[in-house]
């Protein structure tokens, strides 16, 4: 049975609920407390696009903290009793976020090692938190993190290079908060949750040596792109001091969404748990995956990447259904989602988009060309003139990207 549009963005909500940053924050706290000190200070830090629901849900659990910081981008910010709250930009960093990671280095500097440091991470924290290592401005850095999103690089490969431009990255807030002992709850938004991913791992150690991101920026043909001060901090000799130990616990994930999409529709199938590369190889396989079956309710789960041409506007969960409406079109009988699970697709309001086969002569009949706006990395635009863009708002977590594709009479 053909699911309707309504049928299929209610089995996404069941994804996205999820993920609920809440319930995962108390469960893991009721579940394995916390060692809190007799003599210290308790110090709370929360980074990424689910930070205050995760900051409000660890201090229902705890007793009141010191000091609690939380740093989030613009559309979920609110109030969090008790805390501090810096808003910041994403995915490009900010003078905002400049601010965010000085006052995250000045809280971390209070910590001794009688005190314990709680960590609430959640994917975004990465670009939230820019610390440009000694040399490196934040309009340079600035500039590497829009080359690399528009190199259609893999997100742990542009994290990658993060962690060796950044005080706080791969590890490195682990080393501005010793002494003081580190516990991190992770929101994973990165296929098979490698801690080192996610947020670019600030409690955890690096992907890579700097020896072999500079080999994999100049395989890609990216390295002479770089500015100066970018390529002097990832030529300069490897810190081989052994990183402070820290206790990392993985409290939600896009394979424990999935799963719960799986038990709300029983008759679906998980086909895939790992979309990843370019949008184009993900639309054949999901083309594919439509032709060759007949009645089908398949799932995905994942995190694509575009290669930018042109100056549309579009986020990868936008391109992959217009790619897939294009593919399809006029074929009755299938209808695709694919949203992202913190209701943001690229720089846009859409959090994807709800495509099926009449898709494409909708956006003919609004005077759109659907092919030469694809080309121009133009989604937002000609899916918003078929009326097809997924639009949810924030919704204060992200465990990457959910895919839903229905076929039916």
């Amino acid at each position: 049975m053909l699911l309707t549009r309504e049928e299929m963005t209610a089995l996404f909500q069941v994804g996205v609920i999820a993920a609920d940053p809440d319930k995962a924050v108390k469960t893991s706290l009721s579940e394995n407390p916390i060692a809190l000190p007799d003599r210290g200070k308790l110090f709370v830090l929360g980074m990424g696009k689910a930070a205050c629901t995760m900051t409000e849900a660890a201090l229902s659990c705890l007793p009141q903290p010191t000091s609690v910081l939380v740093v989030t981008n613009y559309e979920n910010k609110r109030a969090v009793q008790g805390a501090t709250v810096m808003p910041a930009g994403h995915p490009i960093p900010d003078e905002s976020g400049l601010r965010a990671a000085l006052a995250v280095e000045a809280l971390l500097a209070q910590a001794g090692e009688m005190d314990r440091v709680l960590v609430l991470v959640s994917g975004g924290g990465s670009a939230l938190l820019p610390a440009p290592v000694e040399g490196l401005s934040l309009s340079e850095k600035a500039e590497v993190n829009r080359l690399l999103l528009g190199a259609g690089l893999e997100i742990g490969m542009i994290n990658a290079v993060r962690q060796h431009l950044s005080r706080l990255k791969g590890g490195g807030l682990l080393r501005q908060a010793a002494p003081a002992p580190v516990t991190a709850l992770i929101l994973s938004d990165v296929i098979g949750d490698d801690m080192r991913a996610i947020a670019s791992g600030p409690t955890v150690a690096p992907l890579m040596d700097r020896a072999d991101v500079v080999k994999m920026l100049k395989q890609r043909g990216l390295w002479d792109q770089l500015p100066d001060a970018a390529r002097t901090a990832l030529r300069r000799t490897e810190d081989h001091l052994p990183l402070p130990l820290a206790e990392n616990r993985l409290v939600g994930s896009n394979r424990l969404s999935l799963d719960a999409m799986l038990n709300a529709q029983p008759d679906a199938r998980i086909i895939s748990d790992a979309l990843v590369g370019d949008v184009s190889d993900a639309a054949a396989l999901i083309v594919a995956r439509a032709q060759a079956c007949g009645l089908q309710l398949a799932l995905f789960g994942g995190e694509t990447t575009v290669t930018l041409r042109g100056t549309g506007r579009g986020g990868r969960n936008q391109e992959l259904a217009l790619r897939i409406a294009i593919a399809l079109q006029g074929k009755p009988g299938w209808r695709f989602l694919s949203g992202g699970t913190d209701g943001r697709d690229g720089p846009t309001d859409a959090a994807g988009a709800l495509v099926d086969g009449g898709t494409v002569a909708r956006i003919r009949a609004a005077g759109g060309d659907p092919e030469a706006l694809l080309s121009n990395n133009d989604s937002y635009r000609a899916l918003a003139l078929a009326g097809d863009l997924l639009i949810t708002g924030a919704t204060g977590t992200n465990v990457a990207d959910l895919q839903i594709l229905s076929m039916g009479p």
